[in-house]
Order: C-alpha cells, then structure tokens, then sequence
C-alpha cells in the first residue's frame, strides 16, 4: 500500500495535522493495513476539528472503499462499503422509494463516519441516531482480523459513537425508511423569539424539524428564527439549483459583526410573515450548504470552530443564557441551528440526550476560543454534553465528565486496539484513552 506524506486539516481547517496517509481501494487493501500497520481510518475527514487528525502519524482516508454490496428492495436493506457518501447513498435508494433513516446536515459524510459519529439529523426527535438503524457492521481491528459485529453487543455500542477507536469499519448493514416521493414538503415560517422557537419546534408534527436562529439578534428579538418541517412527497422534482464554489479564503471583513447582522435580518425576512410552503429536492433539504463547495472558507484563511452541544429539556433557560452570550458578542456567524432532540443514542460515547441542541459557528479568533471556553463551562453545568463531531477546543475532564460511560468506553476500545494504534489527536488532546 503507498502512502503519502500531506498535510490536512478538519473541516473547521483551525486545526491541522501533517502526516502519511493511504487510501485503500479493496477492503482486502484495508485488511493489510491494519495486520502491518494499523492508523485510525478517517472517513472523508469531515469531523470539523480534531477527531480525524493524527498529527506525525498515519491515517486511512476509506473515501475509495465505496461500493454499494447488496440492496434488498422489497426489504429496504442495504450492505455498502464505509466510504459511501450519504449523498451518493440517498441519490441511490430514493428512486426505489426508500431513504438512509438519518441524515446530517452534510451529504459528504461516509457512512462508516456516520457510525463512527453516531449521527443525527432533522428527525432525531422521532427517529433517534443513525446507529439505531443498523443490522451489522464489518470491523478491521489492528492485526488485520474481521470481525462481525451485530447490535446488543459490547463491541457494537463501543464502535457506533466510538470515534473509530475498535477498528475501522469496512461495510455497513443499513436498514432504510420509506419515502413518499423524491421531493420535500417544506413549510416555513418566522418566528418571533426565543419563546415562540422552542414552541414551534416542541409543537412540529413533521418527521423533520430545524430551526435556523439569528444568533446576532438580541433583546426581545433575542432566538429570533425561521423554523421547516418537512416531510417526503410526490411530485415534479424541481430543477437543483446551481453549484457554487468559493474560489478563495475570503477577507476578515466578509464576516464582521455589522455585516452578519444585515445578512442575517435579510435572511430571516426572506420567509413571509405569513409563512410559506415550498417543494425542494431532497439532497437540497437535507444537505443545503453542500450547494456551496467550499463554503469553509467563507471564514478565511484560519477557519473556524462550531461550538455544539445539547441540553437536558427541562434546561433550556440555560441554553437560552448561552444564545444570549453568543449574541452579546458579536463572534456569530450567519450559521445557527437549533434542533430538539428525543432520547435515542446507539453508543457508550454517542452525543444524543432528549433535549435541545444548539450550534453555533464562530470565526476562529482568540475571542471565539475564550467564548466556546464559557459556553463549555455553561453546557457542563446545565448538565448538558458537547458533540465531539464538530469539537477542537474543549477540556479532557470536562468532556470525560459529560459522558459518563466514558470509562467503560474507554476499556472496550483498549481491548479492541491494545497497542493504542488507533489514537487520535482528539482522543490525545481529551484523554479519552488515558
């Protein structure tokens, strides 16, 4: 297997590493390097900061491994190599009328990401995380061995969530959801402040729910917003609308504070008083910044950090208070997003808890680490946890303290990989393999 030395970095591009990577393309490939020299496998790398890193060591970019194995139609299963994209994955089974149970806001992602991570998406409430959906999963461990690993297991509640630290995740048994049609219903409509967002989310009865926030907005329009429900349909699939690409690191300006705030006045008017209902397709729903290629470095040369996490319902006053912090200081991009999640998680380390999650990009400057510091300590107090998917900054102790299987975790992955060849600069910089 060739490998090259490259530089990359996470999606957030604040953080970067430099070292050999190989990109098999036969799982037979993968087999033989994790028998001769096992390195954690790192999906598309589209983890936003550290999770996908491995600073002075190796890594294995699965991107290549993307073959669809099986597809039962009348079942709506479906076995496919780890580094098939989502997007690809949903361009693939909708026009058999079925769609992947959970999708995140990236149709970039592979699936053995999405294991990785246990994702979720606009339907958490209902549907829970991706690992719920999964019959199975082939795992690599270090040594080169494959192992089945099946739901109910030890082994399978420390790999979803796990931050690919038993093995690397070859081919994944995926359980679809049927669809109505390849478009989304989506109705939208404003609302007014924080009070009105958590009610208009709480009180949806659509499968997917977001809410887009004015993170700038203060006062009594503080929690400001555009709240969809969506839902699958039938009818005229409407022409994509064009690709775009950022060309080039953008200036500091592009994203000053009065900037943002216009921007994000005339976004949240763009939906009428009244609301409105509109058709989309689907990969435009559920994947919208993807229309953007590039749109990371909207941020500039020195990217950006995405502070994530979510709270216990009954705290939302707290995250209310975080919001309100965010929007005091004038770091907030045009990018927020408030969901309410249900109780599902797959994994010891998944991120879900039945709540309200918040998310929130800041261009990374020494003031935006200072303030996703307070925010950690805000989440940490409020009893709430942070989405490592999207984390570079946050604490060992705080983190290890906010998932509370983290030790049990933490031995089954020792076992799995005892030579500790999987680690990666997360798991170094937060300890979870002390």
């Amino acid at each position: 297997m060739r490998w090259a030395e490259a530089e990359y970095a996470g999606w957030g591009r604040a953080v970067r590493a430099t070292g050999r990577l190989a990109r098999p393309e036969r799982a037979s490939a993968l087999a033989a390097i994790m028998a001769d020299a096992p390195a954690p496998a790192i999906g598309a790398n589209r983890s936003y900061g550290d999770a996908a890193l491995n600073d002075g060591g190796r890594a294995v970019l699965t991107t290549r491994l993307d073959r669809i194995c099986g597809f039962d139609r009348d079942a709506g299963v479906i076995e496919a190599e780890a580094g098939v994209r989502l997007g690809d994955l949903l361009d693939a089974v909708a026009p058999h009328g079925w769609l992947p149970p959970v999708l995140p806001g990236t149709g970039h992602a592979t699936l053995g990401g999405a294991v990785a991570m246990d994702v979720h998406g606009k339907n958490h409430h209902r549907d829970g995380s991706f690992g719920q959906h999964l019959d199975g999963l082939t795992l690599i461990q270090p040594g080169g061995t494959a192992v089945e690993v099946r739901p109910d297991t030890p082994l399978f509640a420390a790999t979803v969530g796990g931050l690919g630290q038993t093995g690397a995740i070859e081919r994944v048994r995926l359980r679809l959801t049927r669809t109505k049609g390849e478009v989304m219903i989506v109705t939208e409509r404003r609302v007014p402040d924080w009070d009105a967002h958590l009610a208009a989310l709480d009180g949806a009865a659509a499968p997917y729910t977001v809410g887009w926030i004015d993170a700038t907005a203060t006062g009594a329009a503080l929690g400001r917003g555009i709240v969809e429900e969506g839902a699958t349909g039938a009818g005229l699939v409407p022409p994509p609308r064009p690709a775009r690409r950022v060309p080039l690191d953008a200036p500091g300006f592009a994203l000053a504070p009065p900037v943002v705030r216009a921007f994000n006045a005339a976004y949240w008017r763009r939906v009428p008083a009244s609301g409105r209902t509109v058709v989309r397709p689907l990969a435009d729903f559920f994947f919208p910044l993807d229309r953007i290629g590039d749109w990371n470095r909207l941020y500039g040369r020195r990217g950006f950090h995405q502070f994530q996490c979510v709270v216990p319902t009954d705290r939302a006053p707290a995250l209310r208070a975080m919001l309100e912090e965010v929007a005091r200081s004038g770091l907030a991009s045009p990018l927020a997003v408030l969901k309410r999640l249900g109780p599902g998680r797959a994994g010891t380390m998944s991120f879900p808890m039945e709540g309200w999650t918040l998310a929130v990009d800041l261009r990374n400057t020494p003031e935006a680490v200072r303030l996703a510091e307070r925010l950690e300590a805000a989440a940490a107090t409020a009893g709430g946890r942070i989405y490592l998917a999207k984390d570079a900054l946050a604490s060992g102790a705080t983190i290890r303290a906010m998932y509370p299987a983290h030790a049990e975790w933490a031995a089954a992955a020792d076992a799995a990989d005892p030579d500790r060849t999987l680690v990666t600069d997360m798991v170094r910089r937060l300890g979870l393999r002390p």
